[in-house]
């Protein structure tokens, strides 16, 4: 894991490391609590991290390890415990209650189903456990909150959707493929992207996708393409790359080619779409300083430390208002500037981007010589 990454786009979180912190208590070997249970010792110095699912690479390849990693440069005798809700809101219930009881000290929050979380963080609070909400705005009595300016994020969509239209924007047919109604961020992407592209554009097509599911992507724009038929649209919004791998195999399925899509999370597939001419654009949210900086609010409120310089800012949530936050800053990222963005940030290398299948688009991209 590449943990010098810090600097990329990070706005105005303050996230530079304490030199020093104090011992955080019982040495462990951390691992993957899974929410079944496990060695909490007796909860001294233990810092708990839930996950929201499996399918999207970004949680197993960054944020947990960075986290993981994180945690143990700033606290070494910290123990730590893991579970991925694999989708799943009664499974993340049933880690985080089990979090609870075998003693956990903080608990990093990124739900699957935010709205679920209410009574859940309200329970640790009552048992004097912080709960840091990650990427995606818990709800409950949350001691922070740290993610990206998520309205922001759709309004990068949007305008690069009409940037990737060129002359043509005005009055094209735009497919909406939304995300997860479960999840706060994707009514933020939606009311951002709509903020840029109503008025300009005619969406002739649009829908919220359980779970951010590849697969029910896929039937969504199988869908609008059996209802619009192949020229009935001009350009796909996707909410992220995930979903933009199904939509593009149900184009390419019907034999549809040179419609521009959109994602967002800057996955390997889809930076790989990119440099091959599947998929116009996504959103490059600099992972590894997110995760860092969630870190390292979560070990300073293990310690009884302020957070302040850490989390700035302020937002609300529908039960719970003034969260202290940290909302850190986007970017578009196309062909033209993958090299000066993902790979000047090493947040993947030109050799991950450009294996051999990809090779002559990397070269004609001027990734590789």
């Amino acid at each position: 894991m590449r943990m010098h990454l810090r600097r990329a786009l990070i706005g105005t979180a303050a996230i530079a490391m304490a030199a020093t912190l104090a011992a955080c208590g019982e040495a462990g070997d951390g691992g993957d609590g899974g929410g079944d249970g496990g060695d909490g010792g007796d909860g001294k110095g233990t810092i708990g991290i839930l996950l929201p699912d499996d399918w999207t690479t970004r949680y197993e390849a960054f944020d947990r390890p960075v986290m993981e990693q994180t945690i143990k440069k700033l606290c070494e005798d910290c123990e730590i415990e893991y579970g991925n809700a694999a989708g799943d809101t009664s499974r993340q219930k049933q880690q985080f209650d089990a979090m609870l009881t075998q003693g956990v000290d903080v608990i990093i929050l990124d739900p699957f189903d935010a709205g679920a979380t209410s009574g859940w963080v309200d329970e640790a609070k009552a048992e004097g456990v912080p709960v840091v909400a990650y990427d995606r705005l818990a709800e409950g009595d949350i001691d922070a909150y740290v993610s990206y300016d998520n309205y922001r994020v759709g309004q990068l969509q949007g305008q690069a959707i009409l940037d990737s239209l060129g002359d043509n924007a005005e009055g094209a047919r735009v497919v909406m493929i939304n995300g997860s109604p479960t999840d706060p961020n994707a009514a933020l992407f939606k009311a951002g992207a709509h903020d840029v592209l109503d008025g300009v554009v005619d969406i002739v097509y649009e829908d919220d996708i359980d779970g951010w599911d590849p697969a029910l992507a896929n039937q969504s724009m199988t869908a609008a393409i059996q209802s619009l038929g192949d020229d009935g649209f001009d350009a796909v919004y996707s909410a992220n790359d995930g979903m933009a791998g199904g939509i593009v195999t149900a184009l390419e399925g019907e034999g549809i080619t040179g419609i521009p899509v959109g994602g967002q999370d800057a996955e390997l597939a889809g930076l790989q779409r990119i440099v091959s001419g599947q998929q116009a654009f996504t959103i490059y949210k600099a992972l590894v300083p997110e995760a860092e900086v969630t870190a390292e609010i979560a070990v300073r409120l293990l310690n009884g430390e302020s957070i302040d310089d850490l989390a700035p800012e302020s937002v609300d949530s529908p039960t719970t208002e003034g969260i202290p936050s940290a909302l850190l800053t986007p970017v578009a990222v196309t062909k033209d500037n993958i090299k000066d963005t993902i790979i000047a940030d090493e947040f993947y290398t030109v050799d991950e981007i450009c294996t051999p299948e990809f090779a002559e688009a990397c070269a004609e991209a001027g990734l590789t010589g």
